[in-house]
């Protein structure tokens, strides 16, 4: 679905990838309802994209409130005509701790953001897409969706919820005119851990190589979106961002064991 002259609901989109997809989406000539928990980052985004309320409308919404959910589409078609599509992406990460030591308290509001609120959203708006010529469903999984983390395994669960989720809307949406994307980004430079209310883990400086290769696997917020609209407009089923990503998705599916320990070893480099 090109998103020209359509309207797209972005969640997250106060900062990180959230931001970059609004603005991109903009530049792109799409109307775009943004959510976010924090007001002055909505605000700050629209100041950023130097739009109007008629291209860009802010909600500041928290995604695991089912209710205000739900009452969303009527609030949002009294400001636009119609809802073309979705971009599941606000989420957070747990505390760096292992499942034995993460409150059971913790482990909902990691559900019920990455998860749960992918799932309210887009039973909020699924009717109105299956009613448009053509839509789009794009959600935000991570590569902590198909690969373990230890340390990150109810975030790398609550994201592989999201994987099958989405392609099940997939298989059960294939006959209409409602497209579906998954999205598993590996590392991507944002402010995740923080707006997850958390100290970020520090990296062992006193090794070159921990630093070089985070450089080097890295993708920038901007680099990021553009390949989500990409998939979006291209009708992918299934996109991963970022080269590790990639890497650790074609390692995963010819040994799993080999790169679940792997991935073990680069989270022993963190101190945390």
């Amino acid at each position: 679905m090109l998103v020209a002259h359509k309207t797209i609901i972005v969640t997250g989109a106060g900062s990180g990838i959230g931001r970059e997809l609004t603005l991109q989406l903009l530049r792109k000539n799409a109307n775009v309802v943004g959510i976010d928990i924090n007001i002055n980052a909505l605000d700050e985004t629209q100041k950023i994209a130097n739009v109007g309320d008629d291209r860009f409308k802010g909600f500041a919404l928290d995604i695991t409130d089912r209710a205000k959910v739900e009452a969303l589409p009527h609030e949002i078609l009294k400001h636009f005509e119609a809802v073309d599509g979705i971009i599941n992406n606000a989420g957070i990460i747990q505390k760096f701790i292992k499942v034995n030591d993460l409150s059971i308290e913790d482990i909902y509001r990691v559900m019920n953001v990455n998860f749960y609120g992918t799932v309210y959203f887009t039973k909020a708006f699924l009717p109105l897409f299956l009613e448009r010529p053509e839509a789009h469903i794009v959600n935000i999984s991570s590569m902590g969706g198909f690969i373990p983390f230890p340390k990150q395994t109810i975030y790398g669960a609550a994201k592989a919820a999201v994987k099958i989720f989405t392609e099940g809307l997939y298989a059960e949406l294939k006959d209409t005119h409602v497209s579906v994307t998954v999205v598993h980004p590996g590392a991507i430079a944002t402010n995740i851990t923080e707006n997850s209310g958390l100290d970020k883990p520090k990296v062992d400086l006193s090794d070159p190589k921990n630093t070089a290769e985070a450089a080097k696997m890295t993708l920038s917020p901007v680099r990021a979106a553009e390949i989500i609209i990409q998939a979006m407009e291209q009708n992918k089923y299934r996109v991963t961002v970022g080269k590790d990503a990639t890497l650790m998705d074609y390692l995963y599916r010819f040994n799993p064991k080999f790169a679940t320990d792997f991935i073990q070893k680069q989270m022993a480099k963190l101190r945390i």
